[in-house]
């Protein structure tokens, strides 16, 4: 047997290991740190590298964190100190424009030395409370990336082993939390260290050529399965379009979110031109340390899901390889140096919502209804009678859509975040601040749906002493959209007030920088409600009961939306009167039932894919791959790109699917109903892609007649 080809015991052995190193990095980073952003929330990523930057293992943590490192080293390897790695080396690099996802995220990295040779890197990176920016602990408005605090850029904190002790002095004395900083940074160098020496062992163990011919084998083997998965699912463009609320500053300006993921063969191109410009805020997001690995993070959960997946897939590089990212320089995802780009996570966790939506049409048993996605992330501040600063980061739920087979999870970080949150009572022992309410929200429902929407968390927190809240936050304004059928969600909303005279609210924007507060203020966050997933008719109604039992569901609401009469008194269903109500709904759908579905778009290029196949046609005339072809072709010689389409209804009653779509361009509107009769065993997602298909022509013959 080759040495290259090790037997897949070995294989699974070795990848068991590399997995097991991975985990005890991240376990001992939070396990060590002061602060409770890195101890509680667990807000970091730990992993073990080759010397060409690949992905070897990554820890079960924040996925923005780790899919950034590979950035992080090659930004590294732009600007080390010295040109040279060396034995005893310990770099600090948080630079968001050689590769960081983002500053307050400070990456750590030390070299693996074999035999005297360079073999791969333990790294981590880890969210520090404050690097000394013009806020305490999170910035938004501030007009480039020199204002963001500190900035390293691949320097020695040790170097052959050695500190550099005017560098450690002036991290201590450059943040106004030194002592957690300093301390959280001790953490994670003994986390990098611990993976480096597991990596050794592991070659005494089996060998140097084994391990690395290992590492190739499993990447090689994690691309495989990827592209095996991607390659099942048609070719084509399939796109959907959001908003953001403003940039922080500059309020009551939208700024828009185009996704367009181009499926082709067994690779995927996620393009986010025609998003907004960069802004003059932070609120921008560094092209490699994040908005790439945002995207990686939405195709991995689709089609690498650990709990649906029948096989075990290593986490590692080879998950990148076949997904390509393209955001044009000095967009939002894209922004030119030195714009700052230190609020930059809502827009990534918007972006991979668009994502599930485009792919909804192809992929309907994977996706979800639209999520919160909208991280909020607070810093809470103010002086101790010491003269001392103290620094509080707290990183909110928010709430999932409605899923294939469950409802939407309730109060729970989503999409790419994955951090935990803070206890209460950590909170009470260390920082002057009291939660005065934590619990599922009440003044707004989630979703409707076969599977409904998750709650939203509602949190106040006050502050005792006079201090600073700065929050980063979204999703005021664009609904969480609901799906084949499901109804849409809710928005959030921010309040303050004073303990002493709480009807005094003041409504606040999704993000604010430096917001200057009194002892007694509070600082209320309302989370958004997901969306819900399928046609609510088909609840089953004892499930409807449960929800009004629960109190996460209205009687109104349960007639309204479910169609399902109830009996409070006695607390049960009425059967006879819910069956006929449904009846009457199911004949006469409701137009506050909203479904949104992006339009599957043919690629000229892999055009064939997309055709029409026997097994279901489309009642009141045919639709072929060339009718499509030819409608996308007159869209375009009237408007060009500056057109949208979306599903704004979806019915089905038997074996006929039914979808309403908008079509919008330059101040025109037209919509247009298509329709399709489905064989015995084709999938929902091929009827709603063909009746799709049928609207989008429909709206297009209609518009081209108004512009005769």
């Amino acid at each position: 047997m080759s040495a290259q080809e090790l037997d897949p015991i070995t294989l699974q052995v070795i990848s068991g290991a590399l997995d097991t190193i991975a985990e005890e990095m991240g376990h001992i980073l939070y396990r060590m740190s002061f602060s409770s952003i890195i101890r509680e929330s667990q807000d970091l990523g730990a992993g073990l590298f080759d010397t060409e930057f690949n992905t070897l293992c990554e820890s079960e943590s924040t996925p923005l964190h780790i899919g950034s490192l590979p950035g992080y080293l090659r930004g590294i390897e732009e600007s080390l100190q010295g040109g040279t790695w060396n034995e005893g080396d310990v770099v600090i690099h948080n630079h968001p424009y050689l590769g960081a996802s983002h500053s307050p995220d400070i990456g750590i990295v030390i070299p693996c030395f074999y035999g005297g040779e360079l073999v791969g890197f333990g790294a981590n990176t880890a969210h520090h409370l404050d690097i000394g920016a013009a806020t305490p602990g999170l910035i938004i408005d501030i007009p480039d990336v020199f204002a963001e605090g500190m900035l390293f850029a691949g320097i020695k904190l040790y170097e052959k082993g050695v500190r550099n002790e005017g560098l450690w002095q002036f991290l201590g004395r450059n943040s106004r939390a030194a002592k957690q900083l300093q301390s959280d940074i001790e953490a994670q160098i003994a986390s990098a260290r611990l993976g480096v020496r597991r990596f050794e062992e592991l070659m005494d163990r089996y060998g140097k050529d084994t391990i690395l011919a290992a590492t190739r084998q499993l990447m090689d083997y994690t691309e495989r399965v990827v592209r095996q998965r991607i390659a099942a699912i048609p070719d084509g463009e399939y796109r959907a379009e959001g908003f953001l609320d403003d940039d922080g500053k500059n309020r009551d300006v939208r700024l828009p979110i185009k996704v367009c993921v181009r499926i082709m063969g067994d690779s995927i191109q996620v393009d986010l031109t025609g998003s907004s410009d960069q802004v003059e805020t932070g609120f921008n997001v560094p092209f490699e340390g994040s908005t790439k690995v945002g995207c990686y993070c939405a195709i991995r959960s689709l089609l690498l899901d650990a709990e649906t997946s029948e096989i075990t897939v290593p986490s590692n590089e080879g998950s990148f390889r076949p997904i390509e990212v393209i955001a044009p320089k000095g967009s939002i995802y894209n922004p030119k140096y030195p714009a700052a780009a230190e609020a930059r996570f809502t827009q990534v966790n918007r972006a991979i919502d668009l994502i599930y939506k485009a792919l909804a049409p192809v992929l309907p048993n994977e996706i979800i209804a639209g999520s919160s996605a909208s991280l909020s992330f607070a810093a809470y501040s103010g002086i101790r009678p010491s003269g001392d600063y103290w620094v509080f980061l707290e990183v909110n739920e928010g709430s999932y859509g409605g899923r294939p087979q469950s409802d939407g999870p309730d109060s729970i970080d989503n999409l790419m975040a994955n951090t935990r949150n803070n206890p209460l009572e950590d909170l009470g022992m260390h920082l002057p601040m009291i939660c005065d309410r934590y619990e599922l929200r009440d003044d707004v429902l989630p979703g409707a749906g076969r599977y409904r929407g998750g709650i939203g968390v509602v949190k106040s927190q006050r502050i005792l002493t006079d201090g600073f809240i700065t929050h980063e936050n979204e999703r005021h304004h664009d609904i969480p959209w609901g799906i084949f059928g499901g109804w849409s969600g809710a928005t959030g909303k921010v309040e303050v007030f004073n303990i002493d005279d709480p009807n005094a609210v003041r409504d606040m924007p999704a993000k604010f920088s430096g917001l200057r507060v009194k002892s007694g203020d509070v600082h209320a966050f309302y989370a958004p409600c997901g969306g819900g997933y399928g046609n609510p008719l088909d609840r089953p109604a004892e499930q409807v009961l449960g929800d009004v039992l629960d109190d996460f569901c209205t009687v109104d609401h349960a007639r309204n939306a479910y169609g399902v009469v109830i009996d409070i008194v006695n607390e049960q269903v009425d059967e006879a009167a819910t069956e006929s109500l449904r009846s009457r709904m199911e004949n006469e759908p409701s137009t506050t039932s909203i479904s949104t579905l992006p339009l599957p778009v043919a690629n000229e290029k892999n055009r064939d894919h997309l055709e029409i196949t026997p097994s279901h046609s489309v009642s009141d005339g045919a639709s072929s791959n060339g009718d499509r072809l030819a409608s996308l072709a007159a869209i375009r010689a009237i408007c060009g790109d500056q057109w949208s389409f979306e599903v704004v209804y979806y019915s089905q009653r038997g074996n006929m699917a039914e979808v309403r779509g908008e079509l919008r361009s330059n101040q025109s509107y037209v919509a247009e109903t298509g329709s399709a009769v489905t064989d015995q065993g084709v999938s929902l997602g091929a009827a709603l892609q063909t009746a799709t298909d049928v609207s989008f022509q429909r709206c297009v013959e209609r518009l081209v007649a108004q512009k005769s």
